[in-house]
C-alpha cells in the first residue's frame, strides 16, 4: 500500500467512526462548482442507501452560511472560513495544482483530495499538437499563410525546416499524469526517446528509458530535442526553467510548458527564442493569465499558444464527476480516498 493510500486509509477510517453514530442523517456536501442535474444523480447515487443533500453555494457569503452543517466541500476552503466548519471531514477540490489553495487549511487536519491525472489525457494530447506545429512548420510557416490566402513551401525537401518526431529525445520534468500521458504517446505513438526526472521515488514507465531524480535535470536538458514542463508549481520548482536551463539546451530545440506557468522565465524564455536558440515553445500556460496584450512573446512567431485550456473537454467532465463520485462512495464505506494531497510536498 502507497504512503498516500495510508494516509487515507486512516481518514476514511476515522471519518466512517466518528460519523457511525450519525448514519441516520442526510450526508451534506457542499459544491463550489454548478453540476448539471445528471451529474448531481451520479453523486447521490455514489453513497449507496445514505441520503444525500447536495447544495451548490454561489459565492463565498454563501458558503459560510452552509458550512456549519457541510461534511464534504467541493471546490476550496479559506483560512477565515474553518471556524463555520466544526463538522467538516473532507475537501474535494476540483482542480490539480494545489499552489493556490490557502496554506492554513492546507495546515489544518481536515484532508484533501485533488483531481490528479483527471485532466492529463488531453493535456497530453495538446501537448503532441503543439510539438507537431513547431516540428512540421504549421504554425511558424503555414497558418501565417494560409491567413493570408498564400501557397508558398519553405525551404527544400532536403532542408531542416521540417522535422521528425521519431529516434529524437523528449525530456520530461514530471512523471505524474500529465508527464505520463505525454510520454505514452511520444514513445508509443511517434517512436520517440523518452527521458525523465521525477521527485517521488515510482516505477519506471515502459514508455521511458531513463527516469532520474530532480538533481539529473540540468544534465538532462542538455540532451533533449523537446523538454517538457509537466511538474506540480511549489517552491522547489518555481523558474526552475530559467536563462541557463534554455541556453545549455541543444539549439533548435523545442520548449512545451504544459503543467503550471511560473515554472518558466518568460522574459528569458523570449530572449532564447528571439535569438535562435530555441526552435520553438509549445505554451498552455503562462507566467501571467491572461497574458498581457503588450507582452512581447507575442513577438515571436516561433512560438505556438493555447489559453490554459489544454485539459478542457467533454470526456475530461466525465472523469471528474466519475472521480469525485467514487470518492463519496469510499468516504461513506470508510474506504481510503484516491487523490490524497500530501501536504508536506504540495501536491
Amino acid at each position: 500500500m502507497s504512503r498516500r493510500s495510508l494516509i487515507a486509509s486512516g481518514i476514511t477510517l476515522a471519518a466512517a467512526q466518528a460519523g457511525s453514530a450519525q448514519n441516520q442523517e442526510p450526508l451534506r456536501i457542499v459544491v463550489l462548482q454548478e453540476f448539471d442535474p445528471k451529474e448531481l444523480e451520479i453523486l447521490r447515487r455514489a453513497a449507496g442507501s445514505r441520503k444525500v443533500e447536495i447544495t451548490y453555494a454561489k459565492n463565498r457569503q454563501e458558503l459560510k452560511s452552509l458550512l456549519p452543517n457541510t461534511e464534504i466541500l467541493y471546490g476550496d476552503l479559506q483560512a477565515s472560513e474553518l471556524d463555520f466548519a466544526p463538522r467538516l471531514k473532507w475537501i474535494q477540490a476540483g482542480g490539480a495544482g494545489m499552489e493556490g489553495f490557502d496554506k492554513k487549511v492546507l495546515a489544518s487536519p481536515i484532508p484533501v483530495t485533488n483531481m490528479q491525472r483527471i485532466f492529463a489525457p488531453g493535456i497530453a494530447d495538446t501537448a503532441m499538437g503543439l510539438l507537431l506545429c513547431i516540428s512540421r512548420g504549421i504554425s511558424t510557416y503555414y497558418m501565417p499563410q494560409f491567413y493570408k490566402r498564400e501557397w508558398k513551401p519553405v525551404g527544400t525537401v532536403r532542408s531542416p525546416d521540417h522535422i521528425e518526431l521519431a529516434g529524437r529525445t523528449m525530456g520530461i520534468v514530471g512523471m505524474g499524469g500529465i508527464g505520463t500521458e505525454i510520454a505514452k504517446r511520444a514513445h508509443y505513438g511517434f517512436g520517440m526517446r523518452i527521458v525523465a526526472t521525477d521527485a517521488k521515488p515510482m516505477a519506471k514507465p515502459d514508455s521511458v528509458e531513463i527516469l532520474r531524480e530532480p538533481s539529473w535535470f540540468p544534465e538532462m536538458a542538455k540532451q533533449v530535442d523537446v523538454l517538457v514542463s509537466a511538474a506540480p508549481h511549489t517552491p522547489k520548482t518555481e523558474r526552475m526553467f530559467n536563462e541557463a536551463i534554455f541556453r545549455s539546451m541543444k539549439k533548435g530545440s523545442i520548449f512545451l510548458a504544459m503543467s503550471r506557468g511560473k515554472l518558466y522565465d518568460d522574459m528569458a524564455l523570449v530572449k532564447v527564442l528571439k535569438e535562435g536558440h530555441l526552435r520553438g515553445a509549445g505554451l498552455d500556460v503562462f507566467p501571467i493569465e491572461p497574458v498581457p496584450a503588450n507582452h512581447p512573446i507575442f513577438d515571436c512567431p516561433n512560438v505556438v499558444m493555447t489559453p490554459h485550456t489544454s485539459g478542457w473537454g467533454e470526456e475530461r467532465q466525465v472523469r471528474l464527476v466519475a472521480h469525485f463520485a467514487e470518492n463519496i462512495r469510499r468516504y461513506t464505506l470508510g474506504e481510503p480516498l484516491l487523490a490524497v494531497v500530501d501536504k508536506a510536498a504540495g501536491y
